[in-house]
Order: C-alpha cells, then structure tokens, then sequence
C-alpha cells in the first residue's frame, strides 16, 4: 500500500528505525519495503505495526503527524517503539506522505 500513502516523487525522503541514513526518493522507499517482504497485493503475517497517542497539526497544504510507534514481531507481547513523525503534502484530491521519520526509544 506504499503508493497510495507516499507521494511518488523524488524529493520523497524516509529515515527508517531500522537502518541508518535516508531513505531518498519513491523508488528508493519501494525498495526499502521490500527488503522487509512487503509485496504488491499484501501479505500474510504475524507482525504487527501500530500508532498510539497521534497529534496531528494542519497547514494550509500540508499536515504534520506525530505518534508514538508499536511493533510487535510474530505475536511477542514484547513490542518495540518510538516516536514518529509524519509529513504530508496535498497530491490532487488526497494527502500523501512527503516525509516519515521513524525513532526508537
């Protein structure tokens, strides 16, 4: 579901919790999800990636979100977190992701 939340462009950037440097451009950040197994169509799996305590701040054309992150790999009741912030810019009729910046506590 990467296209349909992050802008198809170059100047896409994405600092990840899981590897160091940025992640630039759409195509890069294609990549960079399937290195973790994401496919075109989804997949099945036992992990889990969720978004607690979110604020978000409105523009005139853009929104920034922020949130605490939870991952959960395979079922654990362990997860791992961190803050996360979000950036949107307005793309025709909706909103996509321009910037993610991913942290860990």
């Amino acid at each position: 579901r990467v296209p349909e939340l992050f802008l198809d462009d170059e100047r896409v950037t994405y600092f990840s919790s899981e590897k160091t440097g940025a992640v630039k451009g759409f195509q890069a950040l294609m990549e960079h999800h399937r290195e973790f197994g994401f496919v075109e169509g989804g997949k099945e799996s036992p992990n889990r990636l969720w978004l607690e305590d979110a604020h978000v701040a409105t523009y005139d054309t853009s929104a920034v979100v922020t949130a605490i992150w939870y991952f959960s790999r395979g079922g654990s009741p362990e997860a791992q977190k961190g803050p996360v912030t979000l950036v949107y810019v307005e793309s025709g009729d909706s909103y996509r992701i321009a910037h993610a910046n991913f942290s860990n506590y």
